[in-house]
C-alpha cells in the first residue's frame, strides 16, 4: 500500500485492494518499488529519536529497513506474504543489526488491531483504501500510538499520474479531523509538492497529503 515509485503506482491501479490482488501484484515483477524509504517518512522522522515504530502496509520493506538502520525497533505489517518475504530477505542481506530490529507481521490492516499505545511512531504511507475500510483502520493505528508518540499518514493527492476512484483519496485535513483534539497536537497538515517519474520516464508535478500528529503525554 505504500510506494515512492509513482510510475509503478500508475501501472498497477487496475488491481484491487484486497489481499489476493496485492499478492498477484507483487508476483508480476521481481520488485515493485525502489527499495528506498518514502520521502515524506524521511522528511518527518529523520529528527525523531529512535524508539518503537509500526510501519503499516510495509510492502517490500523500504521504510521499515530505513527506520531499523536508524536504530528503531520496527513492527512491519502487510498482507502480502510475497512482499514480506522479499523484505525479510533484504533485511538479512543488510546484516543482523538491521534484521534483528524488524518483526515482519502478516496482517490485513482492514481488520488487524495493533497493540494499543505501543509505538512511538506509527507510519501509514500511501494508505489508500475505500473510506469504509480506511477510517476504522486509521482509528486503530492512531490508538496504537504511545503517549508522546507520532502518527504519520501520507497519501497521494489525485493527479494526472495518480488516477483511481475519487473516494480512495483523502486530504490531510480529513485525517486530522478524525483525531480527538483533546488528545492530539497536529504538527504537520498540508499538501506537499514534489516531482515524480511518470510513464515513459516523464517528470510530472504531484503532491502528497501529509499529516503528522503527536499524542499528548
Amino acid at each position: 500500500m505504500h510506494t515512492e515509485d509513482d510510475a509503478a503506482h500508475h501501472r498497477h491501479t487496475e488491481f484491487g485492494f484486497d489481499e489476493a490482488s496485492w499478492e498477484e501484484r507483487y508476483r508480476t515483477a521481481p520488485a515493485l518499488w525502489s527499495g528506498r524509504a518514502n520521502p515524506q517518512l524521511v522528511a518527518e522522522a529523520a529528527g525523531l529519536p529512535p524508539g518503537r515504530a509500526l510501519d503499516a502496509g510495509s510492502g517490500e520493506g523500504g521504510d521499515a529497513l530505513w527506520l531499523a538502520g536508524r536504530g528503531w525497533q520496527v513492527t512491519a505489517a502487510d498482507f502480502s506474504t510475497v512482499a514480506l518475504a522479499r523484505a525479510a530477505a533484504q533485511a538479512e542481506r543488510l546484516g543482523p543489526e538491521v534484521a534483528g530490529r524488524v518483526e515482519w507481521v502478516h496482517a490485513d490492516l482492514t481488520r488487524w488491531e495493533p497493540p494499543a499505545a505501543a509505538f512511538d511512531l506509527v507510519s501509514a504511507q500511501y494508505f489508500h483504501l475505500p473510506p469504509h475500510d480506511r477510517d476504522p483502520a486509521l482509528a486503530r493505528l492512531a490508538a496504537a500510538v504511545a503517549p508522546g508518540g507520532s502518527l504519520l499518514v501520507v497519501g497521494h493527492v489525485a493527479s494526472e499520474l495518480h488516477t483511481g476512484t475519487p473516494e480512495m483519496f483523502f486530504t490531510a485535513r480529513q485525517v486530522a479531523a478524525t483525531l480527538d483534539a483533546d488528545a492530539w497536537d497536529v504538527v504537520v497538515c498540508e499538501d506537499r509538492a514534489r516531482t515524480a517519474s511518470g510513464p515513459a520516464g516523464r517528470e510530472l508535478p504531484v503532491a502528497d497529503a501529509v499529516l503528522r500528529a503527536r499524542r499528548r503525554a
